[in-house]
């Protein structure tokens, strides 16, 4: 088979599956599956994923670093955040912590998971993995600051019993999480933009840098095919969010049969709807674009909390019973470790396999101890 004849190949999979995500979410919504629809609504989920990463990736090479990885972690956040909203207006006070465990899942996954995958992809393909340490830093700073402002002080505020905002502090909170994101935006795309482009390096001596980088030096895509992978990313990613919400009450099933507590189930949603992004910063890395992958990890989680504290805060004007934002000890450890792990990997601008392997340790110890707290 030709490489025109793949090419085309895979466009046609990448065009039909996501409608068929979408018309097995329609017909899944709000409904009580059998094992077979569950497991059709699962392979539609993955079809969904890898579509979703194509698009994304076409999107990117026609506009561009850093705006390429903003569509697509905007775009997943938007998505995720609607599913938030809409299951805590379900769901009364058993979802009274959802948007915490959600939004710290997305902040564990995409600082330990995405960017330790990452680095240890590219580091064990040209043994350093090297990025801009001014974008990164700058990132990171943010991450930590939208984290203990949204997730940490609210255990230690005293104008509500628990660990929950006053409806002044969660005002306060919305405001400057969404003042920050749009700040950072602001930095990536236009004030400080070289910051955030990938570093070019030379593969080891006698060592290839592969197929996939041939693709980094194409053509970019016309002006109607990016907009046509424009829309179809948006209908994958409703897809996937709207995909793994069909197959969750088999999740929670099997969750509550295991004896688990049922914080695990939002870890898997969590890790079922940050796949596209997963997918496409470890494809990025293997191409010796870290910076892109980074990109990806910390956008990721700063449009998580910047986009989800505000949504909740003005939902809660119509949804009942409390809102817990406050993180336990075990995880305010976790991510105290992790902002200082994340801070020594990014000074340099450059890692090694044992930076990626400790970000991958750290992401499975917050998945052990989400099964065994």
């Amino acid at each position: 088979m030709s490489t025109a004849t793949r090419r085309s190949a895979l466009t046609d999979w990448t065009l039909v599956v996501p409608l068929v995500a979408l018309v097995a979410l329609v017909l899944s919504w709000g409904r009580d599956l059998p094992a077979l629809g569950v497991v059709l609504v699962a392979l539609c989920l993955a079809g969904a994923v890898l579509a979703a990463v194509h698009h994304a990736e076409v999107v990117a090479h026609r506009v561009g670093e850093p705006f390429g990885s903003l569509v697509l972690a905007v775009a997943v956040t938007v998505i995720e955040v609607a599913l938030i909203v809409t299951l805590m207006a379900d769901g009364g006070d058993k979802t009274a912590s959802l948007a915490r465990d959600t939004v710290f899942a997305a902040v564990m996954i995409t600082c330990n998971g995405i960017v330790g995958l990452s680095l240890f992809v590219r580091a064990l393909r040209n043994r350093v993995a090297v990025f801009n340490p001014e974008g990164s830093g700058a990132a990171l700073a943010t991450v930590a600051t939208l984290a203990v402002l949204s997730l940490v002080l609210p255990t230690f505020t005293t104008s509500k019993p628990g660990p929950e905002f006053s409806s002044a502090q969660l005002t306060f909170a919305a405001v400057a999480s969404l003042a920050l994101y749009g700040l950072f935006v602001a930095v990536q795309t236009v004030r400080h933009r070289d910051y955030f482009l990938p570093v070019e390096t030379q593969p080891p001596a006698g060592r290839p840098d592969g197929p996939g980088d041939d693709e980094d030096h194409a053509a970019p895509p016309t002006a109607r095919a990016a907009l046509i992978s424009t829309g179809l990313l948006l209908v994958a990613l409703i897809a996937v969010v709207g995909d793994a919400k069909a197959v969750s009450p088999t999740i929670e099933k099997g969750v509550a049969d295991a004896g688990l507590p049922n914080a695990v189930v939002g870890v898997i949603i969590a890790l079922l709807v940050l796949l596209p992004e997963t997918l496409a910063a470890v494809r990025a890395a293997r191409r010796g674009r870290v910076q892109t992958s980074l990109n990806l990890a910390y956008g990721s989680a700063i449009a998580s909390i910047g986009l989800t504290i505000p949504a909740i805060a003005l939902a809660s004007i119509w949804l009942s019973g409390p809102l817990l934002l406050g993180l336990g000890p075990v995880h305010m450890v976790l991510l105290a470790l992790t902002v200082v792990v994340s801070a020594l990997t990014i000074a340099p601008g450059r890692a090694t396999l044992l930076q990626g392997g400790v970000h991958i340790v750290l992401l499975a110890a917050y998945l052990f101890l989400a099964v065994s707290p």
